[in-house]
């Protein structure tokens, strides 16, 4: 019954506005944090048409005991879930009116013409447009690769399409089809609503179901394999994993987050995915010591903040938590943490590429915060154009505004997100002068630079021309440079070593 009544507290507490559906959830110490989210969401969902339902079966003037948003959870597990699970007097108490609640669901049917529970939902002013969005689930090379993946999918009757030429063929996936996305490696795409929880790959780890937009940070990030990497802000772990991923379970990655239940969280979910090359840290990022010797060879920093979760339409915003998230004085609060901590990553001496993501839709958040840090850091720091043939980019709200992405449930069938590339300015200045000295030991490994250039060293005849040759990166194995060295070494025996003729008399 426990359950039941926590999902009742957590819909008071929304009604009140004292927060987010997930952090209400997290804060709750409910054994089962899944089933608590997913049947306070689905209540949420269902919220008008169990509300309509209690109120034409008398439910409440009847049962006086019983509050409006525990009657919710008990009538949606009831008729939209799989049965009550609960004991005792309330579950004696719902089943005492079972028939008349599951009549009053088909009149509700009848009435508006549908057949499904789900078509109930359609009235509902485009509250879940999260219905709509494929099902991204990205492949964990830690444990498996995508060939496997594939053929696994195959075995269990679903069709694959190839890889994706545009969105559009994202858009009219449907029944048991699946495809390549067009963007980020190792990421497959089914239709909505395609259910894998219970799928043997993902309770392996093989897979994680990930929204798109959730897999850009680290997949722009980029660090090569066996870099050091911080994930500032890392729960609950999923974009943790897929570092470890890119990094192929070598170097060091460092996870920090300030919230113990989540770091537990994160812990599992990392072990399940079977990283190892991770370092959990339950501390607050901010407090962290940019030139703690520990942190000197970090060069890659991924920083997904607290937002308002403003973009993502799964958590039901609509519903939830909307005018909350964006009133000016909690959007206030929350880009003061985030510009805090933006500028306390550029802030790390040996860092050269920082990411930084949020899933929010508000410019407060987003663009506001990335101009600022580059007016603090911008003599060291640049942005990065990132994908440029991606549709949805940032507001052009400074000079390069559209450097940035942004990525809607309606132009990229993702959830609401933000990202910024931030690049050392120093790092670029180095790429250019390694491929001017990559240019310049290409022309002087010619043949006919080789030959110059020993034909010059013989005039001097002070070292060895093999020797030298070998050391300042010429290409002694040459045709031309092995005839040129021979004739060098003869003309310098002949130097050190005079022949002189004797006249016979």
């Amino acid at each position: 019954m426990s359950l039941y009544n926590r999902a009742a507290e957590i819909l008071e507490k929304l009604e009140r506005k004292e927060g987010s559906v997930k952090n209400l959830v997290y804060s709750s110490r409910d054994q089962n944090i899944k089933q608590l989210y997913a049947l306070v969401c689905e209540t949420l969902k269902y919220s008008s048409v169990l509300e309509s339902i209690i109120t034409s079966t008398n439910l409440l003037k009847e049962e006086k005991k019983l509050k409006m948003n525990l009657a919710k959870v008990l009538v949606y597990d009831l008729l939209f879930g799989k049965g009550l699970k609960c004991g005792g007097v309330w579950k004696v108490i719902i089943m005492r009116h079972k028939s008349r609640l599951k009549s009053s669901l088909a009149m509700m049917k009848v009435k508006q013409k549908v057949s499904r529970n789900e078509d109930l939902l359609c009235s509902e002013p485009q509250a879940f447009e999260d219905l709509t969005l494929p099902r991204y689930v990205r492949v964990n090379t830690l444990r498996t690769n995508m060939d496997d993946v594939m053929d696994s999918f195959r075995r269990d009757g679903y069709t694959y399409l190839g890889k994706a030429s545009s969105l559009e063929d994202l858009r009219h996936l449907s029944g048991k089809q699946f495809i390549c996305d067009l963007h980020v490696p190792e990421l497959l795409v089914f239709p909505p609503k395609t259910d894998l929880h219970s799928h043997f790959l993902y309770t392996a780890g093989h897979i994680i179901l990930q929204d798109k937009a959730s897999c850009l940070p680290a997949y722009l990030l980029s660090p090569p394999v066996g870099s050091h990497v911080i994930d500032a802000c890392a729960a609950p772990g999923n974009k943790t994993s897929h570092l470890a991923a890119i990094l192929k379970n070598k170097g060091k990655l460092y996870a920090f987050d300030l919230d113990m239940k989540r770091v537990v969280t994160m812990s599992t979910l990392l072990l399940r995915a079977g990283v190892t090359c991770h370092e959990l840290a339950n501390q607050d990022f901010l407090k962290t010591d940019p030139n703690n010797p520990k942190y000197r060879n970090v060069k890659h920093i991924l920083l997904d903040p607290s937002c308002s979760g403003s973009g993502i339409v799964s958590r039901l915003n609509q519903l939830t938590d909307d005018k909350a998230s964006s009133s000016s004085e909690r959007l206030q609060a929350l880009s003061g943490f985030q510009r805090k901590a933006l500028s306390h990553a550029l802030c790390f001496p040996t860092v050269e590429r920082v990411v930084y993501s949020t899933c929010s839709v508000h410019t407060e958040e987003n663009e506001d915060v990335v101009r600022d840090a580059l007016k603090e850091h911008g003599d060291q720091f640049r942005l990065v154009n990132l994908l440029p043939e991606w549709p949805h980019r940032g507001l052009e709200t400074f000079p390069t505004g559209s450097y940035c992405l942004r990525a809607s449930c309606k132009t990229t069938l993702t959830n609401g997100f933000f990202v910024a590339l931030f690049e050392r300015k120093s790092v670029e200045s180095k790429n250019y002068k390694r491929s001017c000295s990559e240019e310049t030991n290409i022309k002087l490994t010619s043949p006919r630079k080789c030959t110059i250039k020993l034909k010059k060293r013989l005039k001097r005849n002070t070292v060895n021309p093999v020797k030298q040759s070998c050391n300042e990166g010429i290409d002694t194995k040459s045709p031309s440079a092995k005839s040129c060295i021979l004739k060098l070494k003869k003309k310098k025996r002949r130097k050190q070593n005079p022949i002189v003729h004797v006249k016979k008399e």
